[in-house]
C-alpha cells in the first residue's frame, strides 16, 4: 500500500508540475502585446503550411505505403477545422487546395475536395458529433482521406480523357493507402498545432477579462 501511494503521489506531482508550466507559458503569452501575439500565430500558421507544402511531394523512408505518402495538407485542414466554424474550415481548405494546385496541376483541382473537408469537419464539431482527442481526429482524417480521393477520382472521370476502369482501380489503391498513412500521422500534426491554438485562445480570453 505504501509503494502504490508513493507512485500515485509522484504521478500527481508530475501532473501538477506540467499544469504549472503550461499556465506559466500561457501567462507569458497573455502578457505580450496583441499585435505580437497575432504575428506569432500567423507565423505558426503560415510556417506550418509552407512546411507541409515542401514535404508533400517527397517520399521519406518509412513514411510511404505503395508509393503513397500521407496527405499532409488534409491533416492540417482537419486540425484547423476541428475548433472552428464550418466556413472557416472551408476557406482554409480552398486556400490550401489552390496552393497544392499551384504545385501540381489545376485540373482537376484539390480546392474542391479540401474545401469540403474543412466544411464537413467544422459542421461535425459544431454539432458535437466528435471529441477533441487523438482517436477522433485520426478517424476523421481516415474518412476524409477516402472522401478526398473519391472527389478527385470523380473529377478525373468527368474530364473524360482517361479510361474509367483504370481511374477507379488506381483510386482504390490510393484511397486506402492515403487514409491509413494520413490517420496514423494525424496526431503528430494535430497535437502541437492544437496546443498552440489553445494557448492563443486562452491568452486572448485572459486579456479580454
Amino acid at each position: 500500500m505504501k509503494i502504490s501511494a508513493f507512485w500515485s503521489n509522484k504521478g500527481k506531482r508530475k501532473k501538477s508540475r506540467v499544469r504549472k508550466s503550461r499556465k506559466s507559458k500561457n501567462r507569458t503569452l497573455a502578457k505580450l502585446p496583441s499585435f505580437i501575439r497575432q504575428l506569432l500565430d500567423w507565423t505558426v500558421i503560415i510556417g506550418s503550411v509552407l512546411l507541409f507544402l515542401m514535404i508533400l511531394p517527397n517520399r521519406f523512408p518509412g513514411m510511404e505505403l505503395l508509393g503513397i505518402a500521407p496527405n499532409w495538407l488534409l491533416i492540417w485542414v482537419v486540425a484547423w477545422s476541428v475548433n472552428r466554424t464550418a466556413w472557416q474550415g472551408a476557406l482554409a481548405g480552398i486556400i490550401l487546395g489552390l496552393l497544392q494546385d499551384a504545385m501540381t496541376s489545376p485540373h482537376p483541382t484539390h480546392a474542391l475536395s479540401l474545401g469540403f473537408v474543412g466544411l464537413i469537419t467544422g459542421m461535425l464539431q459544431k454539432q458535437r458529433f466528435i471529441q477533441e482527442d487523438f482517436i477522433s481526429v485520426a478517424l476523421i482524417v481516415f474518412g476524409m482521406a477516402i472522401f478526398t480521393e473519391t472527389v478527385f477520382a470523380c473529377q478525373l472521370s468527368l474530364v473524360g480523357d482517361r479510361n474509367l476502369e483504370d481511374i477507379w482501380i488506381y483510386y482504390q489503391k490510393i484511397a486506402l493507402a492515403s487514409a491509413i498513412l494520413s490517420s496514423l500521422w494525424a496526431p503528430v500534426v494535430y497535437y502541437p498545432l492544437n496546443r498552440w491554438w489553445r494557448q492563443v485562445k486562452w491568452a486572448e480570453r485572459r486579456v479580454k477579462n
